[in-house]
């Protein structure tokens, strides 16, 4: 995996964090490995604050352990951690989609389309970074939407645990995520409180299956 320009970036801790938990769920760092710190800052070009300070970030997270004297460790991921966090996404998500389809806006409708379908030209050139990221933007202007900044800051600080880089090379969800997507996006357009929950909390969920057996294909999950 190629490493990043972290050098050029601000806020370096939140990038080497984003950096360590993308190597932990790709397999890269394997249960029980260390994650050296002076390492990982000369690999990245950058000073051991960011560094540290990312690492225990993912300490608290629960993804690595720190042991006296030895660094920081790579805790294992399982079965339940994964369903655990589809589950509470799959609660919040919906709500804040229900509470969407209320107040959403023609401009937010209009937005929410072009995002879709910029996703979808993504998906279909292999583009998986761009993917990712138009992905990230779709359910964040949902959220936005759904005018519950509490509510959405919680949704942004357990989706952190969600592998989201990975979904794109899952075999099949690219199409079944454009498929949900559009259920969603019919909802809200109608305005339609209770099928924008369904829809919702029907894709999160969905997600859970696929990526705990490509995780355990890759080894992440014994």
């Amino acid at each position: 995996m190629s490493v990043p320009d972290f050098a050029a970036r601000p806020q370096l801790a939140e990038d080497v964090a984003r950096y360590v938990r993308r190597r932990i769920f790709d397999g890269s760092y394997a249960a029980g490995a260390y994650v050296r710190l002076d390492q990982l800052a000369a690999e990245l070009g950058v000073s051991v604050t960011p560094v540290r300070e990312a690492l225990f970030e993912l300490k608290a997270e629960g993804l690595l352990e720190q042991q006296p004297r030895r660094g920081f460790v790579v805790r294992p991921v399982t079965h339940r951690d994964v369903t655990d966090v589809s589950n509470v996404q799959a609660y919040l998500g919906a709500e804040l989609t229900a509470r969407a389809a209320v107040g959403i806006t023609e401009t937010q409708l209009r937005e929410l389309e072009q995002i879709q379908n910029e996703l979808e030209r993504a998906y279909a050139a292999d583009d998986g970074e761009r993917a990712v990221r138009l992905n990230h933007e779709f359910h964040r202007a949902i959220n936005v939407a759904a005018d519950s900044p509490k509510l959405a800051q919680l949704m942004s600080q357990i989706t952190r645990y969600a592998p989201e880089s990975l979904f794109p090379t899952i075999s099949g969800w690219p199409e079944k995520s454009n498929a949900h997507h559009r259920h969603i996006l019919a909802a809200l357009r109608a305005r339609d409180e209770s099928a924008a929950r369904s829809a919702m909390s029907e894709h999160l969920a969905a997600g859970a299956e696929p990526l705990i057996a490509h995780l355990t294909r890759r080894g992440v999950i014994e």
